[in-house]
């Protein structure tokens, strides 16, 4: 569901480049341990993880996840984007990061996937004039007279609506959020099943020489083509 580029910052003074590598998640403990065995942290002489970048096809996703991130939570959290995903519910959740509350911290997150039958979502909405159609014709919250629905300010009266709500237009639509109602599930790391627990340092990590000769073959390869980044829609995913 999302990736991130983790780094041994420690090495840095010694190699003058970054030292990193990609973990995807939800992972396991096994491709996490291989993953910090290539950066050489160990627990013992190298033990903090830093956070460079992250990247996801949840769009918006990254813009919520920063540097001294818990791994375990991470893990968590691709385990909930997973199930969202498998019910339908990315583009909502995905909307409810635009609009922006509880997208403070990975626990927020987490509790946001959870939370999601409060929140309103009417894809392919993105004006006022057209929020204003869905809900006096679709949704019969107003009644209008048929001898005045060709005068009838729908963007005055969508703009009303979305200001009322404290909605936004997201990138797929409109959402909006009940005021009230929202729980919180998920309270910390105490609260992750342990199959999802898989934080664990490697019982042996690379020697020093190995990622130097490693980097080395790096800069001497030829730099890979660039491709043109774009967000994948719901149905290539």
């Amino acid at each position: 569901m999302f990736e991130a580029y983790i780094t041994n910052t420690a090495l840095y003074p010694l190699m003058g480049i970054e030292v990193g590598t990609t973990v995807h998640f939800p992972t396991t403990t096994q491709e996490l341990q291989a993953a910090l065995a290539k950066i050489r942290i160990d627990g013992k002489r190298y033990s903090e993880v830093f956070f460079t970048s992250f990247d996801s096809d949840v769009l918006g996703l990254y813009d919520h996840l920063y540097e001294c991130e818990n791994i375990d939570e991470l893990n968590e959290l691709g385990h909930a984007l997973l199930e969202v995903r498998d019910k339908g519910g990315l583009e909502t959740f995905e909307a409810a990061l635009v609009l922006g509350n509880h997208t403070r911290s990975v626990k927020d997150l987490i509790n946001l996937t959870q939370n999601l039958d409060l929140y309103r979502f009417y894809p392919d909405i993105s004006d006022d004039e057209g929020l204003g159609r869905l809900y006096a014709d679709e949704l019969g919250t107003i009644d209008i007279p048929e001898h005045i629905q060709n005068y009838f300010d729908y963007e005055a009266y969508g703009r009303d609506v979305r200001i009322n709500e404290g909605g936004v237009f997201a990138p797929g639509g409109y959402v909006s959020a009940v005021p009230e109602g929202f729980k919180e599930y998920y309270h910390g790391p105490q609260d992750i099943p342990p199959e999802h627990r898989i934080f664990a340092y490697p019982e042996k990590a690379e020697p020093v020489h190995s990622i130097l000769a490693a980097l080395k073959r790096f800069q001497e390869a030829p730099p890979a083509p660039k491709k043109d980044k774009a967000g994948p829609s719901h149905e290539e995913r």
